[in-house]
């Protein structure tokens, strides 16, 4: 059995035994693999047509429903007061993830941001095609020598592990990328190895 896939047993196995709101959504986003809370993020995203970067508790409940995890009333309303401040603005989602992501120890932290720091070439706080071309060469790629797929087919497919269904478009946020990862770290117990596997997925 894969990693993920343990990671998978174990949070359905915690799920089951949840009663916090919060820890039932967290081990809800983990019963979906290392991206399941990114999946989440890139929704309520979606959902933040006015890019407030807040959600109302009918949208939090809009996306938590969407998610396909069933909260009672009580549930929604004890997740959304432990993050809404002034009793009108909502919560920050943003917030409200960092509060649901696995914690990572800061060398884990460290080793994921000095990852995406290396891919970000121009500095504008996103990975897109065009800065993996800098770092990541799909020349070499069979398919690509035998002109099936071009290099580009390649990056996006590189790309597609951090793109979900609730939103592709070929570009990585500093918050998706520690998304994933924070899925990933659930995974692996000790520090060094998961650093090791960080920097050897991206060529470091």
């Amino acid at each position: 059995m894969s990693q993920e896939a343990k990671l998978k047993e174990a949070a359905k196995e915690s799920l089951k035994q949840s009663t916090d709101p919060l820890e039932k959504l967290r081990n809800h986003c983990l019963t979906q693999g290392y991206a399941g809370i990114l999946s989440l993020g890139k929704l309520f995203r979606r959902l933040d047509k006015d890019r407030s970067w807040t959600l109302s508790k009918d949208e939090l409940s809009a996306g938590v429903s969407q998610f396909g995890l069933d909260l009672s009333e009580a549930d929604i309303n004890k997740l959304f007061s432990g993050f809404e401040k002034d009793g009108q603005s909502g919560i920050n989602y943003e917030e409200f993830l960092d509060a649901l992501r696995p914690e990572m120890s800061e060398p884990r932290k460290a080793a994921v941001m000095a990852v995406f720091k290396h891919l970000d070439k121009t500095g504008d706080g996103v990975v897109s095609i065009e800065d993996l071309k800098g770092v990541y060469s799909a020349k070499n790629h069979p398919k690509v020598k035998k002109g099936e797929i071009t290099e580009e087919e390649v990056l996006k497919k590189f790309l597609g592990i951090f793109e979900t269904n609730t939103s592709v478009d070929g570009k990585i946020t500093k918050q998706e990328f520690l998304d994933y990862y924070s899925g990933l770290s659930k995974a692996i117990d000790e520090d060094e190895y998961f650093i090791t596997v960080v920097n050897m997925s991206w060529g470091l």
